[in-house]
Order: structure tokens, then sequence, then C-alpha cells
């Protein structure tokens, strides 16, 4: 029998903050890692899902030490005030998982392009305001959630924000590519100063979330919108089975820096295992440009890396 989220690791004494915990990947990832013993800070941007998606996990797991905090990643304002309220003295576990998926262009309070700005920037500001906890925590990880979408375009070092050219999938996939660019990076900063910090990425091949409906729905495509959601019945697989490669990053000692898990068949299904990355996700230049860019952009620096 392969790994399965019943092999997850005694999670007792670890505290643990998913952002998008409110649905799909993100609450089944959440809901296990209590489930196993992890007091879970569900960050969460829409207050009354976030608050529900609590309630319900409460119900499941009623031992479950579970709390919702509002996170906006869209307002690096909002991702402040989340570290900043945290009532903890460290974080053993960070998982990076909200994200928006081809919608329609628009930015975000900071004047970022929406994509990049959520899902590569906020968390990258995110991860930097949270470092001194995360290494103030034994064996601590951070895992990004990228996807195999990330192999159809690289980040544009001139052009992040995409305002000479948008293409919604196009910049979906390169802010995909982001996300394994800042792990590439962190994990080198980290073993550069000798600090047992774990950086890895996962994927979770073709999933039945609401992430796939909701770029449609908000560009009013609905026979898009539609196929979408018929194609998440009849061939994608279960959030559980999509959260499987990032409960693995997340918890497995046989996880390494900057390693990519996903599905071992074909990336898309099956249990999880070593993926696949294009090779400009390795690129040590690049991430040194991105890394650059984003503390210019967001205005956090990694001090103690």
């Amino acid at each position: 029998m392969g790994w399965t989220a019943r092999s997850i690791p005694d999670q007792k004494g670890r505290t643990v903050v998913v952002t998008g915990a409110n649905s799909g990947l993100g609450y089944v990832t959440a809901r296990e890692l209590a489930r196993r013993g992890a007091r879970v800070v569900m960050a969460c941007r829409d207050v009354r899902r976030g608050q529900e998606a609590r309630d319900r996990l409460q119900e499941e797991v009623p031992e479950a030490a579970a709390e919702f905090r509002e996170l906006d990643l869209a307002d690096l304002s909002s991702v402040r005030a989340f570290t900043e309220s945290l009532p903890c003295a460290r974080v053993d576990l960070l998982v990076n998982n909200a994200g928006l998926m081809a919608v329609p262009y628009a930015r975000t309070a900071d004047g970022f392009e929406t994509q990049f700005g959520v899902n590569h920037l906020g968390h990258f500001a995110l991860t930097g305001l949270l470092l001194e906890r995360l290494l103030a925590a034994p064996g601590p990880r951070v895992i990004s959630v990228s996807s195999m979408a990330h192999t159809l375009a690289n980040i544009d070092i001139a052009d992040l924000n995409s305002e000479r050219r948008y293409r919604r999938w196009l910049a979906y996939a390169a802010s995909k590519s982001a996300n394994l660019l800042f792990v590439h990076e962190l994990a080198r900063r980290a073993d550069r100063k000798g600090v047992p910090l774990i950086a890895a990425a996962a994927h979770p091949g073709y999933a039945s979330t609401e992430l796939q409906a909701k770029g449609p729905r908000l560009a009013g495509r609905r026979a898009t919108e539609l196929f979408m959601r018929a194609g998440g019945v009849l061939v994608a697989t279960s959030a559980e089975q999509g959260a499987s490669p990032t409960l693995y990053a997340a918890t497995s000692p046989e996880v390494r820096g900057d390693s990519f898990t996903g599905p071992r068949f074909l990336g898309l299904r099956g249990g999880p295992g070593p993926s696949w990355r294009a090779p400009w996700t390795r690129n040590d230049v690049a991430a040194e440009r991105l890394w650059a860019a984003s503390e210019q952009l967001t205005g956090v620096t990694y001090g103690a890396l």
C-alpha cells in the first residue's frame, strides 16, 4: 500500500498555517494535519467561508485545534496584519496553498497583476514576515503549491505584472513558475546559512476543486464554467487525492529541500512521488532576480537568510 493521509506522522505540538484553507486542497490539508494533532491556523480571505470551514472541520474532527484568521493575499496590509496578530511564538509549517487560476485581468490592492500578486508576491511577503517564527521551530517547513501548468510559461522578469500583454493562462503558468523559483531560492539560501528549513513544492495533478471554474465564472463564460465543472466530475481526482502530494511534502521525513512532489501516474493521479519540473525553475540567476524584484515590490526582506 502506498502513502496516504494515514501515513502522516504525529503532528502534536506543531503549529501549522495553511492559506486558502476554506475549500478544496487547502481545506483537506488543514483537516488532515489537525486530525494528526497539529494546531492549525486556517488563513482565508472570505470571513464567512473561513468561519464555516473552521466549523465544518471541527465537526469532522471534534478533537481538532483549529482556528480561522482573515488573510487577503491580494493586499499586503492584510498580510502584515495577519502576521502581526498571530499569537504564536513559532510556526512549524507554512503551506502556501491559496491561489487564483486563469482569471480576467485585474490588479491587487497594491497594483500588482492579480495572479502574480496573489500566487507569488502575497506568499513571498507572508513567508518573509513569518520567517523569524519559522526559524524558531525545530525542523520548520515551507511548502508552496505549484502546478504542472508551470511548464506553459516562464516568468518575464521585465514584465512581471503582464503590463505589455495579458493572457490569463500564460499569466497563471508564469505565477506557478514563480512559486518554484521561490522555493528554489529559499532552499538555496537556507542551505548557505546552514538553517534547517525545508523549502519544497507540490502539485495536485488534476484535482476537482473550485479553482477550475472560478476563472470562467469571473469572465462570464458560462459554457466554459460548465465544461470545467464537468471535467472535475468526470476526469479529475478528488480534493482528498489532490491534497496528498502537499501533505506528503509537508510531513514526510523523506522530503528534501527544493523538491517537487506530485501524483506518480503521469503527474495526474496516484500516490505522491517526485515530479518533473521545467529546467528554468532551477535557474539560479532567474531565481535571484525574481527574489530581488519581490523584495522591492513587497518591501519584505528575509534578514536571517
